[in-house]
């Protein structure tokens, strides 16, 4: 279908990703972009979790966990209805491996903890170029880890473990989840929203979407040099991985104008055809980033809606 109305006026007033040329993204100017969020207004309210007051804080707690590598920090969003334990989903937020944090996904784990009944461990990993491929990757390993390890610190029922992230989150969480089947530890899901899943960068999708829908395939390649890494790595590029067999259930939603569009399509036929149970869902008319601004697209509501029941079903 054409561009959504509301993705053309997104694009109008952000007609690029990062909203300048990459050639201008020094240390610097990278820095005062992480301190800086122009998309706030539209990232939703901070949901009450459940069986929560409105403004209670002591809900959600920030600590540091250990595991592959020493102190990742993350943000745990624990419900207090019902005292558990509870299903968790570990969420890793997009941002190129450059930009991002939990702070400004507040919004984000907080509404997923509240739709979900579920504990949400949002995780902090290091960011590129400082740290470069593949720290981000190890940090999710990590948590992931150390829920298993100790899901009474964290409220957690063990058979209900579930992964998610949304772009560069979503390569995390996928690699996450290959990682985790390896190392025999059983996720209940994987949901993977329109995540990065091969660095070739030559589908039709790139070429179609390449500029002026948002997040472009210039960016893309910035984005990229600056994480690093073997294109051939599964450990980059989950697309690229030998054999999708046995990993667990999956959720993938693309944008139809998105670069990314294609190889996260591609992977949910790949895990289809590995026996993998999976469901795709592309969400017609839709840029890159939709799911995390639900006060400017209506489709956010209805992706968060439809996760929403995957992880029901999921977790039942």
């Amino acid at each position: 279908m054409s561009l959504h109305p509301q993705a053309r006026a997104y694009v109008k007033l952000f007609p690029t990703d990062l909203g300048v040329p990459v050639s201008s993204l020094t240390p610097e100017v990278i820095a005062r972009m992480r301190g800086t969020d122009g998309l706030a207004e539209w990232r939703g309210r901070k949901a009450p979790l459940p069986g929560v007051a409105d403004g209670v804080v002591d809900s959600v707690l920030d600590g540091v966990v250990g595991g592959v590598t020493a102190g990742v920090p993350v943000r745990v969003y624990r419900p207090q209805e019902g005292g558990g334990p509870f299903p968790v989903i570990v969420y890793f937020h997009g941002g190129g491996w450059v930009f991002g944090s939990v702070e400004r996904n507040d919004a984000l784990a907080r509404d997923l903890a509240a739709r979900n009944r579920a504990v949400v461990i949002s995780v902090d990993y290091r960011l590129a170029p400082e740290h470069p491929f593949p720290a981000a990757a190890d940090d999710a390993r990590a948590v992931v880890e150390d829920v298993f390890a100790r899901p009474g610190e964290y409220g957690a029922d063990p058979a209900r473990i579930a992964v998610c992230g949304d772009s560069a989150g979503g390569n995390l969480a996928a690699v996450a989840a290959w990682r985790a089947r390896d190392a025999g530890l059983r996720l209940a899901h994987q949901m993977l929203i329109y995540p990065v899943l091969d660095v070739a960068m030559d589908t039709p999708s790139y070429r179609e979407c390449a500029e002026g829908f948002g997040l472009g395939a210039d960016e893309m390649a910035w984005f990229a040099e600056q994480y690093g890494g073997d294109p051939a790595d599964p450990a980059l590029a989950p697309v690229r991985l030998a054999s999708k067999a046995g990993l667990p259930p999956a959720t993938v939603i693309t944008a139809e104008y998105d670069p990314l569009r294609d190889e996260a399509e591609t992977y949910a036929a790949q895990l289809a055809r590995a026996g993998v149970p999976v469901e795709l869902r592309r969400f017609d008319g839709a840029v890159h980033g939709f799911y995390g601004l639900p006060g400017f697209f209506d489709q956010a509501e209805e992706a968060r809606r439809y996760t929403t029941g995957r992880f029901a079903e999921a977790f039942a």
